[in-house]
């Protein structure tokens, strides 16, 4: 894959902001429901400190006959917001049309829903709309765990002339049944961060979380990651909202998690934590090149075992000694303090190395 260069406007000069050096804040309702409802949410949002005002105009949802949100009324609602409470507003578009309302109401900022964005075709669609703008536009990860996928929309945009983009990680869809609405898959947007490190990267613990209570930690997760701010979902009553009423929470309840947030530094000047964090580096340098040894040593006796396979006539696959491999590992592992998935995903990645290995000797 060829590495990219995102051509972007640095965050501080999007002029939404007021302090950079602060987490950044977008909060409101999952779904505009009325005109009360919006003002006196973002009336109670500006006095817990949040300047950026979200809300679903038009409300993608899983299945028909559903709240699928007001249309364009609601804008208007937005622009009261804007106009009278002096808080910036935000919403998110999924088609053409969508777009150009959005930019006739004087939306602030927009954002791209993970629906939206594992659609290359629509992605295209909404990149064309917006060419000749400079309107910030942020980017939810798709539904799916694909980086690729996420930074190609990022690339149609920018191939559209936007330079103030950011991206949303919303956590990923799943089968089966786990904490969370959607598994975080932190690793993911680390990546974004790697290859993108001047890029915004916004938190959404209400997607992730599904329900309210995970909020808090969620969110401390994401600042402990690095992340430079959050996108919560806050209803002046939760309880009787027309969508994801499980997982917002009051913008009293915002303001606590707020609070409670432990805000780290990306680095320090301190002598002291620089040689011993350089020291413990060190040390991990070495492991990871021992680690690096005995994976290629294992792989070689994997290479063995395929062509004594071979040469009897041997299946590759064998249930029954993987089965017994991993309770081995979960044994001992647990021993040492190491978590069961943290095991599975290692040495399921290593099983599936050694069968792609013995595959290419049986071929040959």
């Amino acid at each position: 894959m060829t590495a990219t260069k995102l051509d972007l406007i640095q965050t501080e000069k999007w002029g939404l902001f007021s302090d950079m050096r602060k987490p950044v804040i977008i909060a409101g309702p999952c779904s505009a429901e009325s005109e009360q409802q919006i003002f006196e949410t973002a009336k109670a949002l500006k006095n817990a400190g949040v300047e950026v005002l979200r809300a679903g105009i038009w409300k993608p949802r899983t299945r028909p006959n559903c709240f699928e949100g007001v249309g364009s009324e609601g804008l208007s609602w937005m622009q009261r917001v804007q106009r009278e409470l002096g808080m910036k507003i935000s919403t998110e578009v999924a088609n053409v049309k969508h777009v150009y309302e959005a930019l006739k109401a004087g939306m602030d900022m927009l954002w791209i829903g993970a629906r939206t964005t594992a659609n290359p075709f629509a992605m295209q669609e909404i990149a064309d709309a917006l060419k000749g703008t400079d309107i910030p536009v942020l980017v939810k990860n798709p539904v799916n765990p694909d980086v690729e996928l996420w930074i190609g929309a990022l690339e149609r945009l920018n191939m559209a002339g936007l330079k103030k983009m950011g991206v949303i990680h919303r956590g990923f869809s799943t089968y089966g049944k786990t904490k969370y609405r959607n598994v975080p898959q932190w690793q993911l947007p680390i990546e974004i961060k790697r290859r993108f490190p001047e890029m915004l990267m916004i938190c959404d613990p209400s997607h992730i979380s599904g329900k309210r209570e995970y909020i808090q930690e969620i969110s401390q997760q994401a600042m402990d990651l690095g992340f430079d701010g959050l996108i919560v979902e806050s209803h002046i009553c939760p309880e009787i909202a027309l969508s994801d009423a499980a997982q917002q929470v009051t913008p009293m309840a915002l303001s606590e998690i707020l609070d409670k947030l432990v805000i780290r530094d990306i680095d320090s000047e301190n002598v002291e934590y620089k040689e011993n964090i350089d020291e413990l580096r060190a040390r991990i340098d070495v492991l990871d090149n021992d680690l690096l040894e005995l994976l290629a040593s294992r792989m070689r006796v994997s290479d063995e075992i395929g062509k004594y396979k071979k040469q009897n006539n041997i299946t590759i696959l064998q249930p029954g000694r993987w089965d017994t491999i991993l309770g081995k590992v979960f044994e001992k592992g647990n021993q040492k303090g190491l978590d069961n998935e943290f095991l599975e995903k290692i040495f399921k990645a290593i099983h599936q190395a050694s069968i792609d290995r013995q595959t290419k000797i049986m071929n040959e």
